[in-house]
């Protein structure tokens, strides 16, 4: 307990002589993050709780306002909860970049929709993504195994050309070396396969870093109310924030995913070299044998990832430690025991062409499109089951999610593969170069993007269609003032561009579709010729053989392109902390939800965040008896509604909730509605005391809680002006600016609206009546249909 309810508690429950406890105003920023002076418009604030990650702070006059009671009768004591260093941080925050696709297939788990029922169907759900989520691990593996495996050790050292230019090869090389220890093939692929171990190891110290820091932060150790049903809202389950138990199998089953791939690699050429006749029958054995082991090992990697979920009805605190410790280890040892055989003696073994075992990018390609296809089928049954007509896709979210994350993964390996062989080998003849399914990949890149340009060019006709519609619109609902044709559109279209975030489920479902299509017909070419696009394309028409030619060179340089774009931003990231204050953005939103399906993507926030307010709400509520207002902007109202959820019944009862600029309905119910939809929106409004949320529509993030019959009118407040005033006035003699997302505090309706909802927690005394526009009917808590409160 900190400072502030240590002299509460001692002073009893702080009052002002009247019966009014001290009220309280929680705020939490949105995404990009801001200061603690900023947020409680005071140059001098003080943390009362926390660390130097996330803390709670107050003004410097308010630390001890618990024992002065009256100063605060017209307002509420206002903190800043400030989590930004959460998604920011230090420079290594810049590594997460390399998790990109584990972030993006972790989403798809979290979309499925909404369902009645049917719990096996559920988890075959999260098992696949699960299972999608490992073919990433071994795709990226594979990628850095294909780069220092076949592309350096295997074909670049052993072609004397391509090593004579790269002086650091030299002691691969049976010509640069005068064929030394090191020359032989299976030695070269041993001492190469440690890069891509390392990274294994990166990944695995990454997650386990994070999972310290994160997963093993404790919520509220509660058991459900007696009027509480479990199974109805999962973020209001004790263990919803807990993930430490399935995160720790999944890094050990991923990480021994990593070193069994690498040692795939490594195990493959030599076993195939052994095989051939004549050949030692000794190491033919050890080979069998050590493939048979490797087999063996993978199925068993599978089955840990298929054989548990989370578990979210009880706080999980038990570890599988011999699991999390054995599995990772036994891969080691397979690992160690892969080196040993390749790099036995071998005399005669000689590397040329490509690497055996390129085809195992082909068969990760396969894997991936099944899994997607059954992906979306389990998510139609479940759609069908209680369907949604706000649910992004018809519930098929999750499913072009996972799409687009293996394709994300796919470029990612691709571009690498790509920019490395073409440095190896400058002259462009020397090297075969990555595998062929690689370049087909690459060559889908062109006709993808223009589909985007095309549907982007669409998007962009049809928000200016809109925007001129609402000029007549700004015209209208400024009819008695002077117009002025430029600021009527400059309003207009910002309504316009806030309407682009509708359209999302249109662009994520175009490009996932093509995707999946264009990548399905590379593997197809790339498997029926075994040739490039440009190679398979000779003897063909000329408009087919130039096409083929240029979407070949053309995707080479595009991919060329965004890897070194990838790796500036991320040197920048690294080195300017406003740079990852830009990443940590996209951090805010793909990271809001646990590590379900792959335990290396970037760390939750939330399991931070959540537990951090949950605890700060329930303490102060226990140790003062005030009343609390939890005010969220953006991202922030997500962490206010989730942290509300977590709270004990009665706690929750004497909590006001305040969103505005919410993302909660808009984005998150639609791409997540077994979680944000409107039942689990309709039992949050219930379950608190009361809630009223703000937007505009100029805001391109935030919307209407949209809750059915008469709960979306006691939630939701008519739009607000934005701007503040059209033309100059009295109060507003210079332009008013578009505020669209920002700057909600300086609408009066924030403080009237915070008003309110104290004046709602007040006990014994009634709420203002609603009048007008301004209050929406049912916001003094007598709507009907929807069920309200009129004191705590």
């Amino acid at each position: 307990m900190d400072q502030t309810q240590e002299r509460a508690a001692r002073n009893g429950a702080a009052d002002d002589g009247q019966g009014t406890p001290t009220a309280l105003e929680l705020l939490v920023h949105g995404v990009g993050g801001t200061t603690p002076e900023r947020m409680l418009d005071d140059p001098r604030t003080v943390r009362v709780t926390g660390d130097d990650i996330a803390a709670v702070f107050r003004r410097a006059e308010d630390t001890d306002a618990e024992t002065r009671p009256g100063d605060h009768r017209e307002r509420p004591v206002p903190e800043a909860y400030v989590w930004c260093n959460l998604t920011s941080g230090n420079g290594t925050r810049a590594l997460w970049l390399l998790l990109l696709p584990f972030m993006v297939v972790n989403l798809a788990h979290w979309m499925r929709p909404d369902t009645r029922g049917r719990k096996r169907t559920v988890r075959l759900y999260g098992l696949l993504v699960r299972l999608a989520g490992l073919t990433l691990t071994v795709l990226l593996v594979a990628a850095a195994a294909e780069v220092a495996l076949d592309l350096a050790a295997w074909q670049c050292a052993g072609t004397e050309a391509c090593a004579t230019r790269h002086s650091w090869l030299g002691f691969l090389s049976p010509a640069g070396s005068g064929s030394g220890w090191w020359s032989p093939p299976g030695r070269r692929l041993a001492i190469a396969a440690l890069v891509p171990a390392a990274l294994t190891g990166l990944l695995w110290y990454l997650s386990l870093r994070t999972w310290r820091a994160y997963e093993s932060q404790q919520p509220i150790d509660r058991d459900a109310a007696p009027e509480e049903d479990p199974a109805r809202i999962a973020l209001g389950r004790p263990g919803f924030w807990y993930g430490r138990r399935l995160v720790a199998r999944l890094r050990a089953a991923h990480t021994a995913a990593g070193l069994l791939t690498v040692a795939t690699a490594v195990t493959v050429p030599a076993a195939g070299h052994d095989r051939r006749p004549g050949g030692p029958a000794a190491l033919d054995l050890a080979g069998w044998l050590l493939l048979t082991a490797l087999a063996a090992a993978a199925v068993t990697v599978v089955f840990v990832v298929c054989r548990r979920g989370r578990r979210e009805r009880l706080l999980d605190v038990a570890l599988d430690e011999h699991l999390v410790r054995r599995l990772p280890l036994a891969a080691l040892a397979l690992f160690a025991l892969a080196l040993l055989y390749a790099g036995w003696a071998r005399p005669g073994w000689a590397s040329a062409g490509r690497l055996p075992g390129d085809a195992a990018f082909g068969g990760i390609a396969l894997v991936q499109g099944l899994l997607v296809v059954a992906l979306a089928v389990v998510a139609h049954l479940l759609h069908r089951t209680a369907p949604d007509p706000r649910a992004a896709m018809r519930g098929l979210g999750g499913p072009a999610v996972a799409m687009l994350a293996c394709a994300l993964g796919g470029v990612m390996s691709g571009g690498v593969a790509q920019r490395v062989s073409d440095w190896l080998d400058g002259t462009g003849t020397s090297l075969d170069g990555p595998p062929t399914l690689l370049t087909w990949q690459a060559s889908v890149i062109p006709p993808l993007l223009a589909v985007v340009l095309a549907l982007c060019a669409l998007l962009a006709r049809t928000t200016w269609l809109r925007a001129r519609a609402e000029r007549t619109t700004v015209t209208g609902d400024h009819a008695d003032e002077a117009g002025d044709p430029a600021r009527t559109r400059r309003i207009a279209a910002a309504r316009a561009m806030a309407g682009l975030t509708d359209r999302a489920p249109l662009l994520i479902a175009v490009v996932s579709t093509a995707t999946f299509v264009l990548g399905m017909g590379a593997l197809a070419g790339a498997t029926a010729t075994d040739r490039t696009p440009a190679e398979a394309a000779e003897g063909t028409w000329a408009v087919v053989h130039g096409a083929a030619e240029t979407a070949q060179a053309l995707g080479s340089w595009l991919i060329g392109l965004g890897f070194i774009l990838f790796v500036t931003w991320g040197r920048r990231a690294y080195k300017d902390a406003s740079a990852r204050r830009t990443i940590g953005i996209l951090w805010d939103v793909g990271t809001f939800w646990p590590r379900a399906a792959h335990p290396f993507a970037p760390p939750c926030y939330a399991e931070r965040a959540v537990p951090d307010l949950t605890w700060r709400m329930a303490t102060w509520t226990r140790a003062t008896g005030g009343r609390l207002v939890l005010s969220g902007h953006s991202q922030g109202s997500v962490l206010a509604a989730a942290a509300a959820w977590q709270l004990a019944p009665s706690v929750r009862r004497r909590v006001a909730l305040l969103t505005y600029g919410s993302p909660v309905e808009r984005l998150y119910g639609r791409w997540f509605p077994a979680h944000f939809g409107p039942a689990a929106l309709a039992a949050l409004h219930r379950e608190i005391d009361c809630w009223r949320n703000l937007y505009r529509e100029t805001d391109p993030i935030g919307g209407p809680m949209r809750l059915p019959g008469d709960c979306g009118p006691e939630v939701d407040r008519a739009p607000l002006e934005d701007p503040l005033a059209y033309g100059r006035t009295a109060r507003h003699p210079l332009p008013a600016p578009i505020l669209g997302h920002g700057d909600y505090q300086a609408d009066p309706a924030f403080a009237e609206e915070r008003r309110r909802l104290l004046a709602r927690l007040r006990p014994g005394v009634p709420a203002p009546r609603a009048t007008g526009a301004e209050a929406p009917p049912g916001a003094d808590g007598e709507g009907q249909g929807c069920s309200g409160r009129s004191s705590a």
